[in-house]
């Protein structure tokens, strides 16, 4: 197995202590975008300095901005079934939780989804619990095909991430023909013995076959993949460097590995006790957290979701965060119900303000609000996409996207503050576009969708 525990308990034991000299040439090497070695984030992740920790914020600051510019991806979960077999200890949606399960059909999909669309959103992530009788994989797919085919005023869904249980190769393959973006399964913990005891009794708990989830997903053709832990269940420490060696291995193995990783912290849930889980995060690990895994792995991206406060939110995505949730509702039919009054979470969310007091925040900060998805409609995926962006091109196609589908944002769905801001971030961006040919077609593009034309993208 390519997780060693055993390394990764000699190597943080090994760094314990390491000083100010050791940070500085790290932080030196991750500047250069070509990744850490496993003992490079050991010595990082042993820091509580302030003075250091700030050095570590800011040189991760940095390379996300070398890298990815000032754009920000939003999305949204849609959770469209919370029947589930599992009876993971941290989940609302355990087994032994009594309340009245939930699959909604076809319709209420399109129900859902149209409330979505009426926000401006155009990437989702699909969420369903796991249950091979209440939503199987063919149920997933009719969800899948009504949320492509569901279009409401100049709204459309142009991109699905599904975050499914780990399946067969054969299932994968569905998903692939499906047309997803990318397939998205957090491990929760890479930690074993705290895997089989927050997995008992559950279809869940087999650690080899759900680690090894991506691997199918890859020999089934599906070449975006987004990992993840639930930090709070183990030592974190433990986790980043687990995240790591399972990223090497997806690169050794097949070319690429995870094309997002996710940061959610353990937040309490109908059913469980916060107090009974000793590995809680502080906010300050929290913040260390994210910006080391932006220096250990430069070009994967970074999710955050709105489990986090806003004010979390907006420090993180200086140190490498590149797409958020917006919006967000953690329950089935939520964004009906929500609306309506009521809803069952999976989990509390921190962050409950509308897409577009987000997206004018992020204005404020001189951040690109993105909605593009052009990357997986023109190929720019898997190898593809980690080519580009370690030449140093992805920003000349990210950043004219972002500042293209905000602007078609602002003119279909925003009010008069965000058209006065959003203008004048939008034309302030693009004069700092270097090429004058991308900076010309941006422009021209900018022109199509003022004149009314949809989903213009380069």
């Amino acid at each position: 197995m390519y997780i060693k525990a055993d390394i990764i308990k000699d190597i943080l034991e090994e760094t314990i202590g390491h000083g100010k000299r050791d940070i500085d040439e790290i932080l030196q090497k991750g500047l250069e975008k070509k990744g850490l070695s496993y003992r490079d984030v050991a010595t990082l992740l042993q820091v509580s300095e302030k003075k250091q920790l700030d050095k570590i914020y800011k040189a991760a600051g940095k390379i996300k901005k070398d890298i990815y510019g000032d754009r920000i991806v939003l999305f949204a979960p849609l959770y469209i079934s919370d029947y589930c077999v599992n009876n993971c200890l941290y989940c609302g949606y355990k087994r032994d939780n009594n309340f009245k399960r939930q699959r909604l059909n076809q319709k209420q999909i399109e129900e859902e989804v149209i409330l979505l669309e009426n926000m401006g959103h155009k990437r989702l992530a699909l969420e369903v619990g796991e249950d091979p009788v209440n939503c199987d994989i063919d149920y997933v797919l009719e969800g899948i095909e009504t949320i492509y085919s569901t279009y409401s005023k100049q709204g459309d869904i142009r991109r699905i991430n599904v975050n499914i249980a780990a399946t067969s190769v054969e299932n994968y393959k569905k998903l692939k023909q499906a047309d997803i973006g990318t397939y998205i399964l957090f491990q929760e913990t890479y930690h074993k013995p705290t895997f089989q005891r927050v997995h008992a009794n559950s279809k869940k708990g087999n650690y080899d076959y759900h680690l090894k989830a991506f691997d199918r997903a890859m020999e089934a053709g599906i070449d975006d993949v987004g990992g993840g832990v639930l930090f709070g269940l183990a030592d974190y420490k433990f986790e980043i460097l687990a995240l790591m060696m399972h990223n090497l291995h997806l690169e050794n193995q097949y070319g690429v590995g995870f094309h997002t990783i996710s940061v959610p912290r353990l937040k309490k849930a109908e059913g469980m006790d916060i107090n009974d889980f000793p590995h809680i995060l502080d906010d300050e690990s929290f913040k260390k957290i994210v910006a080391i895994l932006r220096l250990a792995m430069p070009y994967t991206g970074l999710i955050l979701s709105t489990r986090e406060t806003p004010e979390m939110r907006k420090e993180v995505i200086e140190y490498g965060v590149s797409q958020i949730s917006a919006g967000s509702c953690t329950g089935v039919n939520a964004y009906k119900n929500s609306a309506e009054g009521g809803e069952n979470k999976q989990f509390d969310v921190d962050d409950n303000r509308a897409p577009i007091e987000v997206l004018k925040e992020l204005v404020d900060c001189g951040h690109i609000p993105s909605y593009c998805t052009s990357c997986y409609r023109k190929g720019r995926t898997g190898e593809k996409f980690a080519k580009m962006a370690k030449e140093g091109e992805i920003q000349n196609v990210c950043t004219p996207n972002a500042l293209i589908t905000f602007m078609e944002f602002i003119l279909n769905y925003g009010d008069r503050e965000l058209l006065e801001k959003g203008e004048k971030l939008v034309y302030s961006k693009v004069k700092e576009i270097s090429s004058n040919e991308l900076r010309r077609r941006t422009l021209n593009c900018l022109k199509m969708v003022y004149d009314g034309k949809r989903d213009i993208f380069l």
